[in-house]
């Protein structure tokens, strides 16, 4: 099956009650048993729920995995994923990378004794100065949030397998319509469903996919055991959004090279960063893992101007002024101040993340009234 009939058959199956096509919402939180432990497969919502397990096949089908897991935020995927370690064990993550990924890990899990190297990995190479006997995890997002660097997959996967450790991709700027992390050597990608999985900017969860069948069992008993798992209502949702991600994915690539080919002409603004350029580091590995280059883009106004940059986002009409990415509508950010505002500004701007920098998530409006609407906001 390919990548478009699975976003919408993958994993799926008709309701065997009354045939339903689209999996029916239960809202509920138990189930009732003949005897005790006699039940049809479900005994209480918190470690499953029919809703949620049809979102957790359409997850393992779209990401070529076996096992999906899903969950109440991409937080919560990733703090399941850290739970799998112990005090001692160390981590080498992506130095550009969510902020509050980066809270998560220094934050929280800093405390309990698990140490965090926050390295540059567009060199995969680099990774090997940083590895020992404590290393159990190698943490990746490509494109990065925000500054969109690309990181070979398959190269960081070569050394995590060479060391006996597990790597986990964070996806959720590409998708799964973009790039497949399991086919490239990850054991376990993570999405915020918030984002383009839902696409609708109406639910916030997370996923976990894997192959490995232990490490799905690990998974299930640390996801059951906290009990951050999503709701039914949501699991609908983001089924239905999964359905049209392949369009949506594709208009959201138009609109973003229109965008960013824009920006890069215009004479107020400094630096774009978007994988589509030829010029952009590692556009080749992103040529060779990446379907296209996505909606994201951001960019910087000339003379790194923190005020400058706050009066473009507030003058934006088309584009809205908010959180999150992903969605139908086209968002603008200034992640200094809002996305990674959690990471310290020294930290920030050792990996691009200054003052007069702006992340775009590119919508799927007509691209002449978004680029009309920077040109207005830009002056």
């Amino acid at each position: 099956m390919k990548f478009n009939t699975k976003t919408i058959h993958g994993g799926q199956k008709l309701d065997p009650a009354y045939g339903s096509v689209m999996p029916p919402i239960y809202q509920t939180s138990t189930y009732a048993q003949t005897t005790p432990g006699g039940h049809k497969g479900y005994e209480y919502s918190r470690s499953s729920n029919p809703t949620r397990t049809a979102l957790e096949n359409s997850l393992a089908s779209i990401e070529n995995g076996n096992y999906g897991l899903a969950f109440a935020s991409g937080l919560a995927a990733i703090d399941a994923i850290i739970k799998l370690f112990e005090p001692g064990d160390e981590v080498i993550s992506t130095s550009d990378l969510y902020g509050g990924t980066y809270r998560l890990f220094t934050s929280i899990f800093e405390k309990f004794g698990i140490k965090f190297n926050f390295i540059g990995m567009e060199n995969a190479s680099n990774i090997e100065n940083y590895m020992n006997d404590k290393t159990k995890l190698i943490w990746v997002e490509t494109p990065t949030n925000p500054m969109l660097n690309i990181i070979d997959i398959n190269a960081v996967a070569t050394i995590a397998k060479k060391h006996d450790i597990l790597l986990a991709v964070d996806n959720t700027f590409a998708t799964p319509y973009l790039q497949q992390p399991l086919d490239l050597g990850a054991d376990i990608v993570m999405h915020s469903a918030t984002k383009y999985l839902g696409g609708h900017s109406d639910l916030v969860m997370g996923g976990l996919i894997v192959k490995d069948k232990n490490l799905a069992d690990r998974l299930y008993f640390i996801q059951n055991a906290s009990g951050a798992v999503c709701g039914p209502q949501d699991s609908f949702l983001a089924l239905r959004g999964i359905k049209t991600l392949h369009i949506r994915m594709q208009r959201h690539c138009e609109n973003g090279k229109a965008v960013a080919h824009f920006l890069k002409k215009h004479p107020n603004i400094e630096n774009v960063y978007w994988p589509g350029f030829e010029s952009h580091p590692n556009h080749h590995i992103a040529k060779e893992q990446m379907k296209d280059f996505g909606g994201m883009v951001s960019f910087t106004t000339k003379g790194n101007n923190y005020e400058e940059a706050i009066k473009l986002v507030e003058n934006l009409k088309v584009f809205t002024l908010a959180e999150s990415l992903g969605g139908v509508e086209s968002l603008a950010g200034h992640p200094a101040s809002m996305t990674h505002a959690s990471i310290p500004k020294e930290e920030r701007e050792k990996t691009g993340v200054v003052d007069s920098l702006i992340r775009l998530s590119v919508g799927i409006e007509d691209e002449d009234d978004l680029i009309a609407d920077l040109k207005q906001a830009i002056g």
